[in-house]
């Protein structure tokens, strides 16, 4: 326990020097959605609207999912890892997913895949997640992993959703590669 305490603070510690700006969107005073650009080392706090220096236990799990999403979106995986590892529920299948997309994009694929499957195993009709793992499976050279998952986001949505027209094509492109 202590071990791990103290590796908790090592990380928070040194969280400003990995993590960098980040855009995430905010409710602005319209009503409508603005993008805040913050400074290094903060990221946007969505409950106090403005950007903050992230702490352990001191943003919200959504604001911390909106950070480490993305940053991880942004191509900063290393830094979305960083803000990722501050949820409080590291359980939460949103978490876990960004937590394998960011590894995974890293070239640490198969620490992607193992996040992947604990969010399955959480929300096993989480189809954005079938839909990445779909895609690790394909980088390690997974063909009949990669349509397995297209199968399952096939029965949980229909051929019609987001998630299954871009496995699909990726998928397709692996065959024609």
């Amino acid at each position: 326990m202590r071990r791990r305490l103290l590796v908790q603070v090592m990380a928070i510690a040194a969280l400003p020097l990995f993590v960098a700006p980040a855009f995430a969107a905010g409710e602005g005073g319209s009503g409508g959605q603005t993008t805040t650009t913050c400074k290094k080392g903060e990221v946007w706090d969505k409950k106090k609207n403005k950007c903050v220096k992230p702490q352990y236990g001191m943003l919200d799990d959504d604001s911390i999912y909106e950070a480490g999403h993305d940053l991880a979106m942004a191509g900063r995986y290393d830094e979305a890892i960083s803000v990722l590892t501050l949820a409080a529920n590291k359980q939460d299948p949103r978490i876990l997913n960004y937590l394998g997309y960011s590894h995974r994009h890293s070239g640490r694929v198969t620490v992607g895949l193992g996040y992947y499957e604990e969010a399955l195993r959480i929300d096993p009709n989480y189809t954005l997640v079938r839909e990445y793992l779909g895609e690790a499976h394909l980088q390690i050279g997974d063909l009949a992993g990669a349509q397995q998952q297209l199968q399952e986001i096939e029965k949980r949505t229909g051929k019609g959703s987001r998630e299954y027209g871009m496995l699909s094509e990726q998928i397709d492109h692996f065959l024609r590669s």
